[in-house]
């Protein structure tokens, strides 16, 4: 329905101006040229007017084109000729140029400018009569009338009373002006003046015997208003008043009335209207087609819609419909097609942004769009990346880059990153390496963001490698970094470092620090930390010390992890003189000591048979209120049940279970064995029962293992322990 503003204009004729709006459709590939529109000419003759009748189609056309339809018709019965009537047609002004395929208003905006340009269109059948030529309208003079000020008047009535005490003393207007007040009515929700004045209309029916009245546009105008007013309530009754009064429905009273039934959220009445439709005899206009694929998206149904387009598609294509002259058919198809793409795809990215994890679903939709033939535009696409944002969104979110890769030139880098993002949060990280390859290989560059992300990314793997010692894959990891072209900082040495020293592979420590050096990177405390115990548990006693030595030297201060290794190291030595230099450096560095650095000590002596050594270490932290844990009481048990002193490795059992400590069977059986071997009176029943043995957890150490992990590729080739270290002189070879 096209609403008018009826304007004063001089030397006393009103003017009528339509309230434009346009039809926006998708981006396109090919532009259907509309049939041809007949024009009429305004020529001011003095007093008189020739009407002008626009029916006309503005396009614009660039990369991504939408086509403004802009349907106007005014031809006024001749029994108003008193009145000169002139149109005006300007479009609205758009601030924005393209259309945002998720903005469901716009849609939504389009069918309900459809149904007002369908309405337009009938309404030169107002009361039976058909238009008249395309003559002028005669110019006889008339007073002038505010009809905006009129309807401010009449926006407040209630009753048909209050219409008639404003209406009284003018002149008989044409019907189009009351259906013009009727619309705004609606949309100002003011639905009792609305209706008010279609009561003031039937009572001058009766009046005047059959004349002025409402009709099927008028009662079509009233539906409307009811839609927009949201007044659901009015609707059956104004059905009822259209029987009674003999007005058979149109298709624009059908389309209306899907339309009400979509507002009120009821998306399956609205699609039943279609049947009762074809049962009356009428033939489904574009406005009712796309207004059923629009019940479908309030569905959240993209699978119904995209069924619907293909059974609407057979049926057009074997000429079961689109046979009205009225309608240009190509050019509505065209319009439907991309409508269907574009619902399609806000359905899937509504399904993407729901709690529930509809992934599947959004697969097997893109794939029936592929058997119909319908494709999404790269913007598509990367809308619906954006909507990927769980760890289970991944499987999708790969489709959707291989779409875009596969079908389009370009991709946008920002969704690129976010990729590498939602990869790394499924915890696919070779799969986020493998999109940063491809910004390497087929662009765009990556930025600042693609370097962080996937830095980040590979300090997530490397981390995993350096907790669980699986030191080969650190390896290759650093050396996939280089290879492209990012550099490793030191937090990314030091993991490999890591996982270099719990897997004891001291040479492999040795070499990575020493190829880090060489690298440009400045070791940190951690590094040296790594080193350190690397070499400690490789027995390189002297090579640690020259390490400790050269850290100092070059101004990197000692942490309580390093005290400890080096603690460690001289208890192994034997040098228990050097252990309590430590301690005083430790003290005047402002450094205490912990039950980790005690308990270094106390395995130490426990490694190398000093029992006596490990059980006055152990009173040295009761003296300085250190409490011992089970690690501190395993090793002295095991260190006193060897060393042949039964009864004190059996009285430190029951000291420890007394405080609550849970030790371990090793611990127990300790015990049991030494008690037994030198016939020592104690009585093991006071131990309890033997304590389950604790699982070992075990240093991965293999390539297969970190690929179940990290879920990596498995790759055939074995390591070289040439890949460690590369001589700088064969690098570039």
């Amino acid at each position: 329905m096209q609403a008018l503003s009826i304007w004063p204009s001089h030397g006393g004729s009103l003017v009528v101006i339509p309230h434009l709006d346009f039809e926006l459709g998708s981006s396109c590939s090919a532009s259907i040229k509309p049939r041809s529109r007949k024009k009429w000419n305004v020529i001011d003759g003095g007093h008189s007017f020739f009407l002008l009748s626009s029916y006309s189609r503005f396009s614009r056309s660039e990369t991504c084109c939408e086509k403004l339809n802009c349907s106007l018709r005014c031809e006024f019965l001749s029994r108003y000729s008193r009145l000169k009537v002139v149109l005006f047609c300007e479009p609205k002004r758009d601030s924005s140029r393209g259309l945002v395929a998720s903005d469901w208003a716009l849609d939504e905006q389009e069918i309900g400018n459809g149904l007002e340009r369908e309405e337009s269109n009938s309404k030169h059948y107002d009361n039976g009569n058909e238009d008249k030529s395309e003559g002028e309208v005669e110019s006889e003079k008339s007073a002038r009338i505010d009809v905006r000020a009129l309807a401010s008047s009449l926006q407040f009535a209630k009753t048909a009373d209050d219409i008639e005490k404003v209406l009284k003393d003018m002149d008989e207007l044409p019907l189009q002006v009351y259906s013009s007040m009727i619309s705004g009515f609606g949309r100002d929700k003011y639905m009792d003046a609305a209706i008010s004045l279609v009561e003031w209309l039937k009572r001058k029916k009766k009046e005047s015997g059959g004349g002025i009245g409402p009709n099927l546009f008028i009662y079509n105008s009233l539906l409307g208003a009811v839609k927009h007013s949201k007044q659901f309530g009015q609707m059956e009754k104004i059905l009822d008043d259209m029987a009674e009064d003999g007005i058979i429905p149109n298709i624009v009273t059908y389309n209306v009335l899907m339309a009400i039934y979509l507002e009120q959220g009821e998306a399956t009445k609205a699609l039943n209207v279609i049947e009762e439709i074809q049962e009356k005899g009428f033939s489904p206009s574009p406005v009712t087609y796309s207004t059923a694929l629009y019940a479908y998206r309030r569905m959240e149904n993209g699978t119904g819609a995209l069924k619907f387009f293909v059974e609407l598609r057979e049926k057009y294509v074997k000429g079961e419909i689109g046979g009205n002259a009225d309608e240009n058919w190509e050019y509505e198809f065209v319009k439907l097609e991309k409508f269907t793409v574009r619902i399609c795809q806000q359905v899937m990215r509504r399904w993407l942004v729901k709690d529930e994890n509809l992934s599947t679903n959004v697969l097997k939709l893109l794939r029936d769009m592929d058997e119909a033939g319908l494709k999404l535009s790269r913007e598509d696409y990367e809308s619906l990346v954006w909507a990927c944002t769980r760890e289970e969104h991944y499987l999708v979110a790969k489709e959707l880059y291989s779409r875009i890769r596969e079908r389009h030139y370009e991709i946008s880098l920002s969704v690129c990153n976010h990729l590498i993002w939602v990869m790394g949060k499924a915890k696919k990280w070779w799969a986020a390496l493998e999109i940063y390859e491809d910004l390497l290989d087929k662009g765009p560059s990556p930025n600042n963001m693609s370097y962080e992300l996937i830095v980040s990314h590979f300090n997530i793997l490397l981390t995993a490698a350096s907790k669980r010692g699986i030191w080969r894959w650190g390896v290759r990891l650093l050396n996939k970094m280089e290879d492209k072209g990012l550099k490793p900082g030191s937090r990314e040495w030091n993991a490999v470092l890591v996982a270099c020293s719990k897997a004891s592979e001291t040479n492999a420590a040795v070499q990575i620090f020493k190829r880090m050096v060489e690298q440009g990177e400045k070791p940190t405390i951690i590094s040296y930390g790594a080193l350190l115990s690397a070499l400690e548990k490789g027995k390189l006693y002297d090579e640690a010390l020259r390490v400790w030595d050269h850290m100092i030297k070059v101004g990197v201060k000692p942490n309580l992890y390093a005290y400890t290794i080096m603690a460690s190291i001289f208890t192994a030595k034997g040098n228990f003189k050097m252990v309590n230099a430590v301690f005083q450096e430790m003290a005047s560095s402002g450094v205490e000591p912990t039950v980790v650095t005690y308990n270094a000590i106390v395995s130490g002596c426990a490694r190398n048979g000093m029992s006596s050594a490990a059980y006055e270490w152990f009173h040295r932290m009761k003296v300085h209120n250190i409490s011992p844990n089970e690690i501190t009481y395993e090793m002295l048990i095991e260190a006193l049940a060897n060393d042949g002193k039964p009864r004190l490795a059996y009285d430190l059992y029951l000291r420890a279970h007394n405080e609550g400590l849970n030790l371990s069977s090793k611990a127990y059986d300790a015990v049991v064995r030494s008690s037994q071997v030198y016939g020592a009176t104690t009585d093991l029943s006071m131990l309890g029962p033997r304590p389950p043995d604790k699982k070992k957890v075990q240093i991965r150490k293999t390539l297969t293992e970190f690929c179940n992990i990290a879920d990596v590729p498995r790759r055939s080739k074995p390591f070289d322990r040439k890949e460690i270290y590369i001589p700088p002189e064969h690098r570039n070879q």
